[in-house]
C-alpha cells in the first residue's frame, strides 16, 4: 500500500489527488496496540469548496449518463474493489480494530455486497411511469453530501457511494476521521474504474469542519449521514437554511424480545454472541434483552455461559471480537458498565477494566447485566460496546410496551418458537427493522429507523430511491 501513505496526506478532488488548503494532520490509531499507524490530511472549508465545486461541475455531464454506462462502471468498480480486498481488510483492520477474519469476512463483503445491489437494481429500475395523465420520471437528485461513522466503515461508505453512483448523483464523502485509511483505498478504487473527474470526491477532516462545511453548502442538494443521533441533530440544523434533503441513520437501543416459548438456551446463546459482535459496535445490536421476569436467572446464567466464549483480545480459544475504535469509545463504557453497577444492576460477568491479561489496547470485557428496568441509564443509552442488559416482562403486552419504551427505533429481534407469533409481535414494535428467530439481514431490504434513529431509508431499492427526485410532466407520454 506505497500509494496510500502519499495519498494519506491528500484529497481526492475533481480526479485528482490533491494537496489540502490546511496542513493540519490527524494520527491514525490502531486501538488494538494504542499506536500511530499513519497521519492524514484535515480539512478545512476551502476543501470542501474545492470538491462540492468539482461535484457541480460534473452533475450535468454524468447526471446524463445512459443505464448502460453507469451498470458498466459499477462493474469496474466492483472489479477494482475485489482487487484490493485485502487491502481493505488490512486497513479496516488496524483503523477500527476489527480481527483480520472479521475484517476479511464481514466488513469487506459487506462494502461490495452494496455495489452488486445498485448494479442489480440500476439494470431493472423504471425511470419512468405513466400516472394519469403525467409522465413521471425520476432524476438524480444532484450534489450529495456523504458523511460516515467507523464502526462499519466499508459498508456504510458503499451503501451511500453505490446507489449515488446508480442514480447519476455526484458526491462529497467525509468518511470518519477515526477510520478514514479503508476510505482512502476506496477512492483509489473508484479511481482505477474510471469514476469520471467530480463525480467522486473526498475529503478528510472532522465534525465541527469539514462536516458543518458541507451540510451546510448551498451547493449541496443532499445530505445523507450515518453516525450518533446528535451529531444527526447538528446536520440536520445545518442543513436546514438552504432546505437540502436530509437522510438520517443513527443511533439505536434495541429490544431483543425472548418470548415464553422459545428455546432459551440456543436464542440468548446465539444473541449473546451476536450482540458482542464488531464488539458491540454496531448501532443495531440488540443490547436490550427481555425476558419473562419470572425466568430471569435461568436467562441470565446462559447469557453469562455464552459471554464466556466471547475472549475480547487476540489470543486464546473461543470467539474473538476486538478492541473498541478509540481511548474515548473505551471510556465512555468503562463509565457506563461503572454506571449500571451503581445504579443497582446485577453483574452477571465482564465490568469495568480490560480483560485478564490484556494490558494494551481498548479491549473491553463481555458484560452481562440481569435483573435491569429499562429507566436504567445503560437501558435507555447506546453503549456501543459488547455490553448486554437483561430485563424482565410479565407479558407479551409489556414486553412490547418495555421494546418501544426509548427514543429509538431502528431495530428490534424477537424469539418464539412460533415464528408466526414472533412475527405478529415484531409488527407491534416501532423500528425499522425486526430480525424474527436469529434472522440476518438482507441488502435487498430497507434499512433505517424511527423515531429519534433517523429518517429515510439505505439498502435496495429503497435506498437507491432517496437519491432520485420525481418529477411530473403533465401532458406528455413515455
Amino acid at each position: 500500500m506505497d500509494s496510500l501513505t502519499e495519498n494519506a496526506h491528500k484529497f481526492y478532488i475533481d480526479g485528482h489527488w490533491v494537496e489540502p488548503a490546511t496542513s493540519e494532520k490527524l494520527d491514525v490509531i490502531d486501538p488494538a496496540t494504542e499506536q500511530s499507524i499513519c497521519t492524514i490530511a484535515m480539512g478545512g472549508p476551502d476543501d470542501v469548496d474545492a470538491a462540492v465545486a468539482a461535484a457541480r461541475r460534473a452533475f450535468p455531464s454524468f447526471s446524463q449518463t445512459s443505464r448502460e454506462e453507469r451498470v458498466e462502471l459499477l462493474g469496474r468498480v466492483i472489479e477494482q474493489y475485489m482487487a484490493r480486498a485485502e487491502d481493505l481488510a488490512t486497513a479496516v483492520s488496524s483503523e477500527m480494530g476489527a480481527p483480520p477474519k472479521f475484517a476479511a469476512k464481514a466488513q469487506v463483503p459487506a462494502g461490495v455486497g452494496h455495489l452488486m445491489v445498485a448494479k442489480g437494481i440500476l439494470e431493472d429500475f423504471e425511470f419512468e411511469e405513466q400516472v394519469g395523465s403525467a409522465l413521471v420520471v425520476y432524476e438524480p437528485v444532484g450534489v450529495c453530501g456523504l458523511i460516515t461513522p467507523w464502526n462499519w466503515p466499508l459498508n456504510q461508505i458503499a451503501c451511500k457511494v453505490a446507489p449515488a453512483l446508480a442514480a447519476g448523483c455526484t458526491m462529497v464523502l467525509k468518511p470518519s476521521e477515526v477510520a478514514p485509511i479503508s476510505a482512502l483505498i476506496l477512492a483509489e478504487v473508484l479511481d482505477a474504474a474510471g469514476v469520471p473527474a467530480g463525480v467522486f470526491n473526498l475529503v478528510n477532516g472532522d465534525g465541527p469542519t469539514v462536516g458543518v462545511a458541507l451540510s451546510s453548502h448551498p451547493d449541496v442538494d443532499m445530505m445523507s449521514f450515518t453516525g450518533s443521533t446528535r451529531a444527526g441533530i447538528e446536520v440536520a440544523k445545518n442543513a436546514a437554511p438552504t432546505v437540502k434533503r436530509v437522510a438520517q441513520e443513527l443511533g439505536g437501543k434495541s429490544a431483543n424480545i425472548i418470548l415464553d416459548d422459545a428455546d432459551f438456551e440456543a436464542a440468548i446463546s446465539r444473541d449473546v454472541v451476536g450482540m458482542c459482535s464488531n464488539s458491540g459496535q454496531s448501532c443495531n445490536a440488540g443490547t436490550r434483552m427481555l425476558v419473562p421476569a419470572d425466568r430471569m436467572e435461568e436467562a441470565a446464567a446462559i447469557a453469562r455461559a455464552a459471554a464466556e466464549r466471547v475472549r475480547a483480545g487476540t489470543d486464546g480459544e473461543g470467539i474473538q471480537i476486538g478492541p473498541v475504535a478509540s481511548q474515548a469509545q473505551f471510556e465512555k463504557i468503562q463509565g457506563l458498565i461503572q454506571q449500571g453497577i451503581d445504579e443497582g444492576a446485577t453483574l452477571e460477568i465482564g465490568g469495568p477494566g480490560r480483560p485478564d491479561g490484556v494490558d494494551t489496547g481498548y479491549y473491553v470485557r463481555p458484560t452481562v447485566f440481569s435483573h435491569v428496568t429499562n429507566d436504567m441509564t445503560i437501558a435507555r443509552e447506546e453503549i456501543f460496546g459488547p455490553v448486554l442488559s437483561i430485563i424482565g416482562y410479565r407479558d407479551e403486552d409489556e414486553a412490547v410496551e418495555i421494546a418501544n419504551d426509548t427514543p429509538y427505533g431502528l431495530s428490534g429481534y424477537v424469539s418464539s418458537g412460533d415464528p408466526a407469533r414472533a412475527a405478529t409481535v415484531a409488527r407491534r414494535i416501532r423500528t425499522g427493522n425486526v430480525h424474527v428467530n436469529g434472522a440476518g439481514p438482507d441488502l435487498n431490504a430497507p434499512f433505517g429507523g424511527f423515531k429519534q434513529s433517523g429518517n429515510g431509508r439505505e439498502w435496495g431499492e429503497h435506498g437507491f430511491r432517496e437519491f432520485l427526485e420525481a418529477k411530473s410532466i403533465f401532458g406528455a407520454t413515455s
